[in-house]
């Protein structure tokens, strides 16, 4: 009896080794550009109705990111809002596949202010009543480079230079909006289209024509390929799905 319950224990444990094992293997962390941090949310509860892997999200700048992963953090997609950065881990070895874009972002103007009306002509950004404008790092978040972009376009940068105030992302750049530390400020649509920050303050989205296109891709990296490449290969076909394809819509981005 006893050398029986024994042998039920030993087949119990080692059932919980596997089931510990096979959930190790079944993780993700996912380098996400801090644009996609509310668009993320809605693609792993999509995903996740027919795979269950779990998808830890790792948000940040795009640059930020990039250089984690260059200094071997154990990412296995990263998600850009860019292009750029993406190329830059490819050419530099440390891709499974070469960077595939998903989506192109929009940037707005935003102030949740009252008595502040955001306009794409930007004329309002020279007002007395506007102190502080909130701008992403352009060196290391590709909607900082937009607005930089569009800043510099109209004649204005050098004008409201003093006046701007730099997040390390685009998550931070919207806290000084939200929070008010910033009177207005550039940010993502897909940040003020969301269900958290739906119908705060007012926002106006900028002339397409006025920056770059601000395309954004994703790439399969190393690490994945080097660990638990099924799954990720799962993850990151379906985003570039039909159904990924309708979220990304949903938040406001250009998908073709």
């Amino acid at each position: 009896m006893f050398y029986k319950m024994k042998k039920i224990n030993i087949l119990f444990c080692l059932i919980a080794f596997i089931a510990i094992t096979t959930s190790a293997q079944t993780k993700l962390t996912v380098a996400v550009a801090a644009n996609m941090q509310y668009t993320m949310d809605a693609l792993k509860a999509e995903f996740n109705k027919t795979d269950k892997t779990k998808i830890d999200v790792v948000l940040g700048a795009s640059g930020k990111l990039t250089q984690q992963i260059m200094q071997s953090a154990p990412f296995d997609i990263f998600i850009s809002a860019d292009t750029a950065f993406p190329k830059k881990l490819a050419d530099a070895g440390f891709a499974a596949e070469l960077p595939k874009v998903y989506a192109q972002g929009l940037l707005i103007l935003w102030s949740t202010k009252a008595g502040i009306y955001p306009a794409a002509d930007l004329k309002l950004l020279l007002n007395d009543n506007i102190q502080h404008i909130a701008i992403a790092n352009p060196k290391i978040a590709p909607y900082g480079t937009a607005a930089e972009f569009i800043l510099k376009k109209y004649n204005l940068y050098d004008k409201v230079s003093s006046k701007l105030v730099t997040g390390e992302s685009i998550t931070q750049t919207s806290q000084f909006i939200t929070t008010k530390a910033a009177d207005i400020g550039f940010t993502a649509k897909a940040i003020v289209i969301s269900g958290e920050i739906k119908g705060k303050g007012k926002w106006v989205e900028l002339n397409r024509s006025d920056y770059p296109p601000i395309k954004q891709a994703a790439v399969l990296l190393k690490y994945a390929q080097q660990n638990h490449v099924a799954e990720a290969k799962n993850f990151y076909d379906f985003l570039y799905s039909a159904k990924a394809k309708s979220i990304y819509k949903k938040f406001g981005y250009i998908v073709q």
